[in-house]
C-alpha cells in the first residue's frame, strides 16, 4: 500500500479511469464529485466516498482535481467550504484540469497563503491513455514538490515533464492543444479536398498514415473518420476553451484566429459534445 493518502475531485470521463489506476496501484483514495452517482465507478472499484473538499482536505495527504474549466476549479478552491476555506498547512493540492496559465499562479498564490503546495499538472492525451496509464502529465512547481508525487505521476502517466514553475504547465498545455487543433483542421481539410477530387478517404488515410505527415493523432482519427462517428475522447467543446486561452495568454500567430473560428463555428452548429474530430464535419457543410 501507498503511503500517500489521496482524494480526487472531479470524475467524469478522465476522472474515473485514472481514480481506478491509483487504486490498482494501492493508493488510498478518497473521491468527491458534486454529483454524486458520478462516483459509483470508483467506490465500486475500492474508493471511499467524501462529503466535500473540505473531507478531504482534512483526511488526505494530497488532494487532485479534474475539472472542465477555470470557473469549475476555482469554485472547488474558494468559498468557506473550499479546499482554502480553513487552514491546512503542509497538503497538496494537484490542479490536473486545463486552466489559464493565469489562473494556476492565482491558485498557487493563495495556496501559498495557507501554506498549502500547490502543484499544477494538466496532461496531454485524452481517455484512452488515461485508461491505460499512458498519459504525458506536465508538471508546474518546485523541483522538491515534484519528487514528492512523482509516484502518483508514475502510476497516471508514461511521463511526467517538470516544465518549470505553477504556470508553466498550463502554458505547456494549451501549447499542444494549439498543435492538436492544426493537425486535426489539417487533417480534415487534406481529406475533404481530395475526397472533393476523385481520392477515397481510405486511399488519402493511407498516403498520410504511411508516409512522413502521419503521426499518432491522424492514425488515432483514422478510424472515426473512415466510420464517420465521433464519440467524444476529447470533446470539441472543450478544444475551443483551450484555444481561447491560449489567445488570452498571448498566443497571436497567423492561424490563431481562424483556428479558432472553425471550430467555435462546429461548437456553435452542435457539434461541441462531439469528439474534436467532428471538425469535419462542420467543414463539410
Amino acid at each position: 500500500m501507498n503511503k500517500l493518502k489521496l482524494g480526487w475531485i472531479g470524475l467524469g470521463n478522465m476522472g474515473n479511469p485514472m481514480v481506478k489506476n491509483l487504486l490498482n496501484a494501492g493508493f488510498d483514495v478518497a473521491v468527491y464529485n458534486r454529483t454524486k452517482d458520478k462516483e459509483s465507478q470508483s467506490i465500486e472499484a475500492g474508493a471511499t466516498s467524501a462529503n466535500s473538499p473540505q473531507d478531504l482536505m482534512e483526511n488526505c495527504d494530497v488532494v487532485l482535481t479534474m475539472l472542465s474549466d477555470d470557473a469549475a476549479v476555482k469554485e472547488i478552491f474558494e468559498g468557506l467550504s473550499g479546499l482554502l476555506g480553513k487552514e491546512y498547512p503542509g497538503k497538496i493540492i494537484i490542479n490536473m484540469s486545463t486552466v489559464s496559465p493565469a489562473t494556476s499562479r492565482y491558485l498557487a498564490t493563495n495556496c501559498s497563503k495557507r501554506e498549502v503546495t500547490f502543484i499544477d499538472a494538466p496532461v496531454s492525451g485524452s481517455v484512452k491513455p488515461a485508461q491505460d496509464g499512458t498519459l504525458v502529465i506536465l508538471v508546474g512547481s518546485t523541483a522538491e514538490s515534484y519528487q514528492k508525487v512523482k509516484p502518483i505521476f508514475d502510476v497516471l502517466g508514461k511521463i511526467s515533464i517538470h516544465v518549470g514553475a505553477a504556470g508553466v504547465a498550463s502554458s505547456a498545455k494549451l501549447a499542444i492543444n494549439y498543435l492538436l487543433g492544426l493537425n486535426l483542421q489539417g487533417l480534415a481539410e487534406t481529406i475533404i479536398f481530395a475526397e472533393n477530387n476523385g481520392v477515397s478517404k481510405e486511399d488519402m488515410l493511407s498516403i498520410i498514415n504511411e508516409g512522413a505527415c502521419g503521426n499518432g493523432i491522424t492514425k488515432i482519427k483514422s478510424t472515426s473518420i473512415l466510420e464517420d462517428s465521433y464519440p467524444a475522447a476529447f470533446a470539441l467543446k472543450h478544444l475551443v476553451k483551450d484555444l481561447g486561452l491560449a489567445k488570452e495568454a498571448g498566443l497571436n500567430t497567423p492561424l490563431i484566429e481562424p483556428l479558432l473560428d472553425s471550430y467555435a463555428a462546429a461548437q456553435y452548429e452542435g457539434l461541441g459534445d462531439e469528439d474534436v474530430m467532428a471538425i469535419i464535419k462542420s467543414l463539410r457543410k
